[in-house]
Protein backbone atom coordinates (compact mmCIF):
# COMPACT_ATOMS: atom_id res chain seq x y z
CA UNK A 1 0.00 0.00 0.00
CA UNK A 2 1.10 3.65 -0.82
CA UNK A 3 0.89 6.60 1.83
CA UNK A 4 -2.72 8.35 1.41
CA UNK A 5 -1.14 11.72 1.08
CA UNK A 6 0.93 10.45 -1.96
CA UNK A 7 -1.68 8.84 -3.82
CA UNK A 8 -4.80 11.82 -2.52
CA UNK A 9 -4.05 13.74 -5.83
CA UNK A 10 -3.87 10.84 -8.01
CA UNK A 11 -7.34 10.18 -6.61
CA UNK A 12 -8.78 13.56 -6.99
CA UNK A 13 -7.60 13.59 -10.67
CA UNK A 14 -10.44 11.04 -11.46
CA UNK A 15 -12.99 12.09 -8.58
CA UNK A 16 -12.80 16.00 -9.87
CA UNK A 17 -14.46 14.78 -13.32
CA UNK A 18 -17.21 12.61 -11.64
CA UNK A 19 -15.78 9.56 -11.03
CA UNK A 20 -16.86 7.73 -7.44
CA UNK A 21 -13.78 6.29 -5.49
CA UNK A 22 -14.92 2.60 -4.06
CA UNK A 23 -13.20 1.55 -1.46
CA UNK A 24 -15.23 -2.13 -0.22
CA UNK A 25 -15.99 -4.78 -2.18
CA UNK A 26 -19.53 -4.20 -1.19
CA UNK A 27 -19.44 -1.01 -3.18
CA UNK A 28 -18.41 -2.28 -6.17
CA UNK A 29 -20.55 -5.35 -6.27
CA UNK A 30 -23.01 -2.68 -5.95
CA UNK A 31 -22.00 -0.47 -8.86
CA UNK A 32 -21.25 -2.77 -11.18
CA UNK A 33 -24.03 -5.24 -10.93
CA UNK A 34 -27.15 -2.54 -11.70
CA UNK A 35 -28.99 -2.11 -14.70
CA UNK A 36 -27.47 1.11 -16.97
CA UNK A 37 -23.63 1.49 -18.11
CA UNK A 38 -20.91 1.71 -15.62
CA UNK A 39 -17.54 3.05 -16.71
CA UNK A 40 -14.91 1.72 -14.04
CA UNK A 41 -11.19 3.27 -14.23
CA UNK A 42 -8.22 0.96 -12.05
CA UNK A 43 -6.48 3.82 -11.38
CA UNK A 44 -2.81 3.11 -10.40
CA UNK A 45 0.16 5.45 -9.45
CA UNK A 46 2.26 3.92 -12.88
CA UNK A 47 3.53 6.50 -15.67
CA UNK A 48 1.12 4.85 -18.25
CA UNK A 49 -1.93 5.82 -15.71
CA UNK A 50 -0.91 8.85 -15.51
CA UNK A 51 0.54 9.97 -18.90
CA UNK A 52 -2.35 8.20 -20.67
CA UNK A 53 -4.94 6.64 -18.92
CA UNK A 54 -6.25 9.07 -16.55
CA UNK A 55 -5.80 12.03 -19.04
CA UNK A 56 -7.95 9.40 -22.05
CA UNK A 57 -10.83 8.77 -19.83
CA UNK A 58 -11.02 12.84 -19.14
CA UNK A 59 -11.05 13.78 -22.84
CA UNK A 60 -13.29 10.89 -23.88
CA UNK A 61 -16.16 12.11 -21.23
CA UNK A 62 -15.24 15.30 -21.78
CA UNK A 63 -15.58 15.44 -25.44
CA UNK A 64 -18.50 12.36 -25.68
CA UNK A 65 -21.96 13.48 -26.51
CA UNK A 66 -22.74 9.48 -25.12
CA UNK A 67 -21.25 8.92 -22.31
CA UNK A 68 -21.96 5.99 -19.49
CA UNK A 69 -24.23 6.58 -16.55
CA UNK A 70 -22.02 6.04 -13.79
CA UNK A 71 -18.77 6.22 -13.39
CA UNK A 72 -16.24 5.02 -11.00
CA UNK A 73 -12.85 3.68 -9.99
CA UNK A 74 -10.43 2.04 -7.41
CA UNK A 75 -7.07 2.19 -6.60
CA UNK A 76 -4.35 -0.90 -7.41
CA UNK A 77 -2.09 -1.06 -4.73
CA UNK A 78 -5.01 0.45 -2.16
CA UNK A 79 -8.08 -1.01 -1.48
CA UNK A 80 -7.26 -4.72 -1.84
CA UNK A 81 -10.80 -5.74 -1.56
CA UNK A 82 -12.21 -3.37 -3.47
CA UNK A 83 -9.68 -3.89 -6.11
CA UNK A 84 -10.09 -8.00 -5.45
CA UNK A 85 -13.41 -7.45 -5.87
CA UNK A 86 -13.72 -5.20 -9.64
CA UNK A 87 -10.65 -7.88 -11.20
CA UNK A 88 -13.81 -10.80 -10.40
CA UNK A 89 -16.05 -9.18 -12.60
CA UNK A 90 -13.17 -8.30 -15.19
CA UNK A 91 -12.62 -11.82 -16.09
CA UNK A 92 -11.43 -13.66 -17.88
CA UNK A 93 -9.07 -11.29 -18.51
CA UNK A 94 -6.18 -10.96 -16.05
CA UNK A 95 -5.51 -8.59 -13.22
CA UNK A 96 -3.95 -5.29 -15.14
CA UNK A 97 -3.40 -1.76 -13.77
CA UNK A 98 -4.40 0.94 -14.99
CA UNK A 99 -7.39 -0.76 -17.08
CA UNK A 100 -10.82 0.54 -17.89
CA UNK A 101 -13.43 -1.62 -18.36
CA UNK A 102 -17.05 -0.83 -19.42
CA UNK A 103 -20.43 -2.87 -18.01
CA UNK A 104 -23.64 -2.72 -19.49
CA UNK A 105 -26.46 -4.11 -17.39
CA UNK A 106 -23.89 -5.33 -15.38
CA UNK A 107 -22.02 -7.19 -17.80
CA UNK A 108 -18.93 -6.48 -18.92
CA UNK A 109 -18.95 -5.08 -22.63
CA UNK A 110 -15.36 -3.37 -23.21
CA UNK A 111 -12.22 -3.92 -22.07
CA UNK A 112 -9.00 -1.64 -22.14
CA UNK A 113 -5.73 -3.49 -20.30
CA UNK A 114 -2.35 -1.84 -19.66
CA UNK A 115 -0.97 -3.40 -22.73
CA UNK A 116 -2.88 -1.44 -24.34
CA UNK A 117 -2.41 1.79 -22.47
CA UNK A 118 1.30 2.09 -21.95
CA UNK A 119 2.13 1.46 -25.61
CA UNK A 120 -0.66 3.21 -27.48
CA UNK A 121 -1.07 7.29 -28.26
CA UNK A 122 -3.45 8.99 -26.29
CA UNK A 123 -5.88 10.09 -29.16
CA UNK A 124 -6.06 6.50 -30.03
CA UNK A 125 -7.33 5.47 -26.49
CA UNK A 126 -9.54 8.13 -26.39
CA UNK A 127 -11.01 6.84 -29.61
CA UNK A 128 -11.15 3.61 -28.35
CA UNK A 129 -13.11 4.48 -25.52
CA UNK A 130 -15.45 7.07 -27.45
CA UNK A 131 -16.47 4.15 -29.96
CA UNK A 132 -16.73 1.99 -26.75
CA UNK A 133 -19.50 5.12 -25.35
CA UNK A 134 -20.85 5.24 -29.22
CA UNK A 135 -21.75 1.27 -28.99
CA UNK A 136 -22.84 0.76 -25.64
CA UNK A 137 -23.80 4.42 -23.67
Amino acid sequence: MYPEYMVAPIREDLTSVGFEQLATAEEVEQALKGEGTVLLAVNSVCGCAASKARPALKMAVAASDKKPAKMVTVFAGMEQDAVAKAREFMLPYPPSSPSIALFKDGELVHMIERYHIEGNELQRIVDNLQGAFEAYC
